[in-house]
């Protein structure tokens, strides 16, 4: 019910077709490799199918999410967040290179402190749990997103390969990717056991479902204008505002 609440909250009244077909597999327990479009809800999947899952014990790492940016690791802790809204006592974190370590290192030190879903990038995560701080023996959900990006790259994917091999044998595995070339998909099943495949390929699919687009034309010293006009008038759940540049600078 808390779950439920957070998603009422949300604005969210119906699931995607991604969502439909895998979110009941997932709650099973079945390994999950999906490919489809951004804006599919692709996200909203794992962060739902583990929080559904997750069993917080105190000091102990149930799910670990991994990703190929910091920015995309800030967005999926930040899902977590939302939907975790009324489960005050499931614990995130986020962690990526380039910031201190230290920091990072004190998450851990203190049971009551250590997150039970940990989002990050590979090399980071893999730093923590080769100097002992990020105990991975109770990690029951491992999930990549985009994870083409981090599979393609020799050195992300020993990462990956590494922190891997060092979570029980048993875990769920779920991989998404908004592009899944047929030559990364095997990498992929190798990861996983009798996976359920979803792979949006037909390009009449590849829609964003229950998603309205507009456009509209400006010239450049109207933009910010324009986008104030629209955060204030505009009631929105999430959004997204390109602005294209044509010949003529508009």
């Amino acid at each position: 019910p808390e779950l439920l609440r957070a998603i009422v909250d949300c604005g969210f009244e119906h699931p995607s077709e991604v969502q439909q077909e895998c979110i009941p597999q997932s709650l099973l327990g079945t390994d999950v490799l999906c490919q489809a479009k951004s804006g599919m809800g692709k996200t909203a999947v794992f962060v739902l199918a583990t929080l559904q899952q997750v069993e917080p014990a105190p000091g102990e790492v149930s799910v670990i999410v991994l990703c190929h940016t910091r920015e995309l690791a800030f967005q999926i802790r930040n899902e977590y967040t939302r939907f975790a809204k009324y489960m005050p006592e499931v614990k995130i974190d986020v962690f990526y290179g380039g910031t201190s370590m230290k920091s990072d290192i004190d998450k851990f030190k203190q049971k009551d402190k250590i997150p039970h879903i940990v989002v990050g990038t590979p090399g980071r995560v893999l730093a923590l749990v080769k100097d002992g701080y990020l105990k991975v023996g109770s990690v029951k959900h491992f999930v990549l997103d985009e994870c083409d990006k981090m599979l393609d790259q020799l050195d992300m994917r020993r990462d990956v390969q590494d922190i891997f091999r060092k979570t029980p044998h048993g875990k769920q595995v779920m991989m998404f990717s908004a592009t899944l070339s047929k030559d990364i998909r095997p990498i992929c099943k190798k990861f996983m056991q009798n996976p359920l495949e979803i792979y949006v390929d037909d390009e009449a699919k590849l829609t964003l479902h229950g998603l309205k687009q507009y456009y509209t034309k400006l010239q450049e010293s109207m933009k910010n204008r324009k986008l104030n006009d629209i955060l204030d008038e505009v009631e929105f759940n999430q959004h997204l505002y390109p602005w294209a540049n044509e010949a003529g600078g508009s």
